[in-house]
């Protein structure tokens, strides 16, 4: 039997859903606010919650943040008796399925649940959901929230406008949207507006008919052809000047194109998917990007959170792109030092997840043990100090961790390690004079030598 949870603070009516429900064949528990909700929910797992906005302590909203922290599958809907609109946006933000009014009718509340109920049996294939977001690493409650988000409103043909700083994951989130679509059958088609051609952009978008101009030896087909019946990915759509701005308009009014050179109407049906890390917003306000267009591409926006404010989910992304690039090296790298994490943690990656995974596979490739150690992760040298700063200097056994260092390691690797760090060091000091580099550390220039070859310096 399905299970649900009535969360209100109102006895009379929790006994009635309770009551309604059960006649309906469903499993039925009641809460009379959010922090006995959360027991509840902490005890056994349900397939629906129906909770009240407004209660005392734990509110309606509190709680179904809560919950999408800790399952973001569980579908919430919420009732309220006061039809406040700041309510309803909130929650639905928040990943609620639906929003009741009080009083509702029997029919309309009935309604809702087997249309939550039919959600969840539809986002309970795992597999389909786990290829879907495939790439995408992370379950802080920033992440859980666009999952939920490409889940509703994947199903859609609503266009979406993606905007989020370079290396956060647009294209992925594109490609999740599409999978769960109701077109995943069909061509994804993307496109970076930024690495074409001013005077090419046209011919690309729409494609162009036989002798449209020089070397123009057949009619070719535009990305929104190949992308007929499916979804046209446009990335780095704030890069498209004014007079491609227009075209794309008529097409997203009027379903309809012709292309470069050609006079035939070509009708389309394409979910265009957009993705920007410009503020398109102060844009249309500089009068740079036509207001019309935004709002046309941007019917439902996803903000990408830059990897700095979701810093729970860098050891997830850490783990993932070791396994990825030890095997792809095929090296016996498998796992990161404790003090290596903490310099990763104080890090604020300028360039986002793409700078991360860029970091962890040069770590790979550089490291001659079975662990990444911080002198093999190159971070900007600026940053990287900045973050050395958190933690001080590997050196000095009173320090807490350079200790945590060593157990990772052992005594004998850590003490090579340090051998390494600071001839490496003297050398770059001396302007790679061997000779200078050893007076440096005061060793015999023979010892030198022979530390530089063995360590391949």
């Amino acid at each position: 039997m399905p299970a649900i949870l009535i969360v209100d603070d109102e006895p009379s009516m929790r006994e009635f859903l309770k009551i309604l429900l059960e006649k309906e064949g469903f499993s039925v528990a009641a809460a009379a606010n959010g922090a006995e909700a959360k027991g509840l929910l902490a005890d056994r797992s349900f397939d629906l919650v129906i909770s009240d906005i407004r209660m005392p302590d734990l509110n309606g909203l509190a709680l179904l943040e809560h919950i999408k922290s800790n399952d973001i599958d569980i579908p919430v809907v919420m009732i309220t008796a006061y039809a406040s609109p700041e309510d309803a946006v909130s929650a639905m933000k928040n990943g609620a399925f639906d929003y009741v009014t009080k009083p509702f009718k029997v029919d309309d509340i009935l309604a809702v649940i087997d249309a939550a109920m039919g959600s969840r049996r539809r986002e309970g294939g795992a597999e389909r959901c786990e290829a879907a977001f495939e790439g995408i690493i992370g379950k802080s409650p920033e992440m859980l929230k666009i999952y939920d988000l490409i889940r509703r409103i994947a199903p859609t043909p609503a266009n979406v406008l993606i905007h989020g700083e370079s290396g956060t994951g647009k294209e992925l989130v594109a490609r999740a949207i599409h999978r769960l679509s109701q077109v995943a059958e069909n061509n994804f088609v993307p496109i970076t507006c930024s690495a074409i051609p001013e005077n090419l952009i046209e011919s690309e978008l729409f494609g162009h008919a036989k002798g449209a101009f020089t070397g123009a030896i057949a009619n070719k087909a535009g990305l929104f052809e190949l992308a007929n019946n499916g979804s046209a990915f446009l990335d780095e759509i704030g890069e498209l000047t004014p007079l491609i701005q227009t075209k794309l308009l008529r097409v997203l009014q009027e379903r309809e194109f012709k292309r470069v050179g050609g006079t035939e109407n070509i009708r389309v049906n394409v979910r265009i998917i957009s993705a920007t890390n410009k503020n398109l917003e102060e844009e249309v306000m500089a009068g740079r990007f036509r207001e019309d267009l935004f709002y046309r591409l941007a019917v439902v926006p996803i903000r990408m959170p830059p990897l700095r404010e979701r810093k729970g989910d860098v050891p997830l992304l850490v783990d993932h792109f070791l396994k990825k690039y030890a095997a792809l090296f095929g090296k016996e790298v498998q796992q990161i030092s404790s003090y290596a994490m903490k310099v990763l943690m104080e890090y604020d990656f300028p360039g986002n997840v793409r700078e991360l995974e860029n970091i962890i596979e040069r770590g790979v490739a550089l490291e001659a043990s079975n662990i990444i150690l911080p002198e093999s992760l190159t971070l900007s040298m600026h940053r990287k100090d900045m973050a050395l700063a958190g933690h001080g200097d590997v050196r000095g056994e009173d320090d807490e961790a350079g200790d945590e260092l060593a157990f990772d390691l052992g005594l004998e690797q850590y003490v090579v390690d340090i051998e390494k760090r600071l001839i490496a060091k003297a050398l770059a000091r001396s302007n790679n004079s061997k000779m200078r580099a050893a007076e440096l550390l005061k060793m015999s220039f023979r010892s030198f030598r022979y530390k530089v070859k063995k360590y391949n310096l």
